[in-house]
């Protein structure tokens, strides 16, 4: 049977009063927004929780003794569920800036509630490059991974491995359809073709049907446009129908990169309700933006996001998760994304000993460049 070699895109208003350098009701807080139950459970859920948690708890009050409170909630994959917890949120809850919000659907509406309210967004899960595109916000930075991202540098990566011809399996949302876009777009810009795209519902349970229709086009890669419980059960459902695997994908972080990494990771894993578990990107996204947005709270003494944001931009330097990061003025944290194999049953020494690093894509060519002027150019 032919070898086929897959690639996985993994998927990352509210008006108020003037603002003023000063901490809301004596507290900061911030709410992490996310599917708890539902498919993107596992990459997000509660390990997001205990992810900002951990950012808190790092931050120790910034040296002001400022105090911090996570809260969560559950947006079920559903916009106006976002929204109407967002909206609680700010009116009768004094929630400062939410973070995670996989699901670009519901990201890019909580983008939009947002925009010029005193709340900051940080997209840390959302994929839609157009956060940083037609939907630009001042109030919004987005972390770990986009669209473009996904699309562009998993295209570029596999095609210069000869994989020239793609049928591409999309989950039929914003972050399905993004991925799906921009990956043809340059598959097709750079001599390959597209010869066949399915697209399923998010949450499905059975691939059979796009799965055969994926062998029988005898595409030399087939392309996972979608992300947690929908690329699980694909991944699985191929292996039994034989489909032999080559299984790459693109990521930000990995939890086995290095000794800043691995010493996250494991204080994660001994965290409540963890289990030994290693935390993914989404949620070392979570930690990572949660506590730039403390320091610049800490910075500026105010968590009022017309201060907080800019103050944000002005980082640049080493992540210890991420790497070398900086954020742009669009809103966009660029740093270096990875094309990773997953390995061998045979060749995984340890739990959670998944991937081999393949090869490594600089920040600067890893993310769509901004557009002049940034976000005043879409406003």
């Amino acid at each position: 049977m032919k070898h086929l070699k897959w690639t996985l895109a993994l998927a990352a208003s509210l008006v108020s009063g003037a603002a003023s350098a000063e901490i809301s009701d004596n507290v900061v807080r911030v709410g992490v927004l996310n599917d708890i139950s539902g498919i993107f459970q596992d990459t997000n859920g509660m390990g997001s929780v205990e992810a900002a948690r951990m950012a808190a708890e790092d931050f120790n009050g910034g040296g002001k003794n400022i105090k911090v409170e996570i809260v969560y909630a559950d947006h079920q994959n559903k916009a106006d569920v976002g929204n109407a917890i967002a909206r609680k949120w700010l009116d009768v809850e004094g929630v400062d800036a939410i973070v995670d919000v996989p699901n670009s659907a519901v990201g890019l509406s909580i983008n939009t509630l947002l925009r010029d309210s005193r709340m900051t967004f940080l997209a840390s899960s959302t994929a839609s490059s157009d956060l940083t595109g037609k939907a630009c916000s001042p109030n919004t930075i987005q972390w770990v991974n986009d669209a473009w991202a996904t699309g562009n540098t998993t295209a570029a990566a596999m095609m210069s491995r000869g994989g020239k011809d793609w049928y591409l399996l999309t989950v039929d949302y914003a972050l399905g359809k993004g991925i799906e876009a921009e990956a043809q777009k340059y598959i097709e810009g750079h001599g390959g073709k597209v010869i066949g795209s399915s697209k399923h519902p998010l949450g499905t349970s059975d691939f059979a049907s796009f799965l055969l229709q994926a062998q029988g086009s005898k595409a030399q890669v087939i392309g996972l446009a979608n992300a947690g419980g929908d690329t699980i059960n694909a991944v699985k459902q191929a292996a039994e129908f034989g489909i032999q695997q080559g299984l790459q994908l693109m990521e930000a972080f990995y939890w086995d990169m290095n000794d800043d990494t691995r010493a996250f990771a494991k204080r994660f894993a001994a965290r409540p309700g963890m289990n030994g578990k290693m935390p993914s990107g989404n949620q070392a996204g979570v930690y990572a933006s949660t506590l730039v947005y403390l320091n610049a709270v800490a910075a500026t003494g105010s968590d009022n996001a017309k201060d907080a944001v800019p103050e944000m931009k002005k980082f640049k330097g080493k992540d210890k998760l991420f790497g070398d990061t900086a954020i742009r003025q669009d809103g966009r944290v660029v740093h270096p994304m990875y094309l990773f194999e997953v390995k061998k049953p045979e060749e995984s020494k340890y739990p959670y000993d998944y991937y081999k690093l393949v090869s490594t894509i600089p920040a600067d060519q890893a993310f769509r460049p901004m557009a002049e002027g940034g976000c005043e150019l879409v406003k």
